[in-house]
């Protein structure tokens, strides 16, 4: 088989496609080792994070990513940073040695003082894979014993310890007691640790928005019980004004929604997430403490059920509200019926008032008519002398008086006929 028999023009999205499964490769990461990473959000848009990955690779004299890059590598110090665009966040992870003890300071790492934050902080965490010894037992103290979590992973291959505080640098502290877990083993363990700290975080953001809109939610329904109370009475009388107040609720109402619609739906999606991530880890509990699923399962459900509480009335408010401004609209349709039919009946005696009026006109110009026709005819009779007709002028006038009239009436009625045909 030659080489390039398969080469078929592509569609244009098959690389894209094809990439898409290999864009978030688990890092190798060796054990023991410390990893920061930070998520911050693009307030200012992908530009600025781009921005700054761009100058601090210049900076190192590496090549900086592309624009439309989503993710980038480089080596910093004794360990790697890598950065990755997101929907709406970036993170930024490294790796080094770890310190003497757990928790203690690392020298040299790209957070420092000439990091230029791209945007606002939104999850930090500070990761470290040790071997099990005594410094394990002893780190396992550090942690708050009310939130302790300890579970063991990988059919025991590793353990974990985190309690979900933020410690004096506003970063989360987990421990991986690594018991011979491999380098694959250990990166795809750190990541889906990162994920479940970092989309946890974001999506207890749909929280406070569920929270701030409770209260203007109430407000529409008390609105909304006051309106349709007044309907029951005064429905036809102020539907105007009824109607007037609901569009004011409803306005409000989408305001709110349409504020809401995104959070909401990515609070979902990344809960769905950090449950996926949860049920990859496969843990294990070690009795007397709690597992990273049953710990996060009691403090994320009820903030999830929360903002689908908010949805869901915002959607059942939406649809009473219409109804209601429906059956005002019919009062108002009804009162309307009743005013044009009101106008037309005027419109009618009006036309039937024209009609008398016009029959009364056409009679009186028929009177009109005639007379000017008799008194021509009157000349007519006197300018022919008696030598030529000995006839009396008033006699010929009166006698042409009943003749000229009804010719003038059938005249004025033809007219009049085929002006209501044509109107026809």
């Amino acid at each position: 088989m030659a080489k390039g028999d398969f080469a078929f023009p592509g569609t244009p999205d098959r690389a894209l496609a094809l990439g898409e499964i290999h864009s978030r490769p688990y890092a190798l990461v060796k054990s023991p080792r410390v990893i920061f990473q930070l998520a911050f959000m693009m307030d200012g848009g992908a530009a600025v994070h781009h921005s700054v990955i761009a100058e601090m690779s210049r900076a190192r004299g590496i090549a900086p990513p592309e624009r439309d890059a989503r993710h980038h590598a480089m080596p910093w110090g004794p360990g790697t940073l890598r950065w990755e665009r997101h929907t709406e966040f970036s993170t930024w992870f490294w790796d080094g040695p770890v310190p003497d003890r757990f928790g203690g300071e690392v020298p040299m790492h790209p957070f420092g003082n000439g990091f230029s934050p791209p945007g606002s902080l939104i999850s930090g965490i500070r990761l470290e894979i040790r071997p099990e010894g005594p410094q394990t037992d002893q780190a396992q103290n550090l942690f708050d014993p009310t939130s302790l979590c300890h579970s063991e992973v990988k059919n025991g291959q590793a353990a974990i310890l985190t309690d979900f505080r933020q410690n004096g640098d506003g970063l989360t502290q987990i421990l991986v007691i690594d018991r011979g877990l491999t380098e694959a083993g250990t990166g795809a363990l750190v990541q889906r640790l990162l994920d479940i700290e970092t989309y946890r975080t974001l999506a207890m953001l749909g929280l406070p928005l569920a929270q701030t809109l409770s209260p203007e939610i109430r407000r529409i329904e008390d609105g909304l019980t006051a309106v349709t109370q007044r309907m029951k009475v005064h429905a036809r009388d102020e539907s105007d004004a009824i109607l007037g107040e609901l569009t004011t609720l409803s306005a409000e109402l989408e305001a709110n929604a349409v504020l809401s619609l995104y959070r909401f739906g990515a609070s979902r999606a990344y809960d769905v997430i950090v449950r996926e991530r949860i049920k990859t880890l496969g843990e294990t509990a070690i009795p007397g403490f709690e597992t990273l699923g049953s710990f996060l399962e009691r403090r994320l459900a009820p903030a999830m059920r929360t903002c689908l509480s908010v949805e869901e009335r915002q959607a059942n408010l939406s649809r009473k509200l219409s109804r209601a401004t429906g059956l005002v609209r019919s009062w108002i349709d009804v009162e309307l019926e009743r005013q044009n039919s009101a106008v037309l009946a005027s419109m009618d005696r009006r036309a039937k008032l024209q009609l008398r009026l016009q029959q009364t006109v056409e009679g009186l110009s028929v009177a009109a008519i005639s007379y000017y026709v008799i008194g021509l005819i009157g000349y007519l009779a006197k300018a022919v002398t008696h030598d030529i007709v000995a006839v009396d002028p008033t006699v010929v006038t009166g006698l042409f008086v009943p003749f000229v009239v009804v010719g003038v009436w059938l005249v004025v009625r033809r007219i009049r006929r085929k002006h209501e045909d044509e109107t026809r």
